[in-house]
């Protein structure tokens, strides 16, 4: 997905959409977009602040407003469940970020590319496909030829400084691991406000 302005639209959306953007520098330029924002009219409206959680979560995760709705879609017909709460665990369990998340890439977009260049194998079979749901008991490990590879370089005291989150598991010496639980808003920060995502997609 090509994204032409991301620092125009992080003023708009919050500098946690894209990782470039989330500095010193560019928050003291945010905080004073926002100030001048404040002297001029009205405030957004509902509709208005639903649809920048929306976008905000859609690009955070880097993906197209078409899979995004069906995504969508999805987390509103499941029976039984909080609508909320399954987009979250639909979107956290796409195989480019379990891989972002269990720190074998600095970024989404890093991942995707790590999983787009067949460095990956989920249960053993090698994957180039970054959308790929992750179930729990699934074999998420980077593949034999890729461990010399460049990118792993270093990546045991990588992984040692960074905390995997409680529904992961991995094994930095063999490069293996995997899914043990649903992730939760509780177990990973969500994006942005899910619940005024539903809302925007209930009108």
């Amino acid at each position: 997905m090509l994204i032409t302005s991301k620092y125009k639209i992080a003023k708009r959306l919050g500098a946690s959409v894209f990782e470039k953007t989330q500095s010193q520098k560019f928050a003291i330029a945010a905080e004073r977009t926002a100030k001048n924002k404040k002297t001029r009219g009205r405030g957004p409206t509902e509709f208005g602040k639903q649809l920048l959680e929306k976008q905000k979560v859609r690009l955070t995760y880097g993906i197209t407003e078409r899979q995004f709705a069906n995504y969508v879609k999805e987390a509103m017909s499941a029976k039984g469940a909080n609508p909320a709460e399954r987009l979250h665990c639909l979107l956290e369990l796409r195989l480019d970020n379990v891989i972002y998340r269990l720190g074998l890439a600095p970024t989404r977009r890093a991942a995707r590319q790590m999983v787009s260049h067949g460095h990956i194998t989920v249960d053993g079979v090698k994957t180039t496909i970054p959308s790929r749901r992750v179930h729990i008991g699934d074999v998420i490990a980077v593949r034999d030829g890729s461990k010399g590879a460049t990118v792993f370089a270093n990546f045991a005291e990588k992984f040692a400084e960074r905390p995997l989150l409680s529904w992961l598991t991995w094994d930095a010496q063999s490069m293996k691991g995997g899914v043990t639980a649903a992730p939760t808003t509780q177990t990973a920060d969500a994006a942005g406000d899910l619940v005024s995502v539903i809302s925007f997609y209930s009108r």
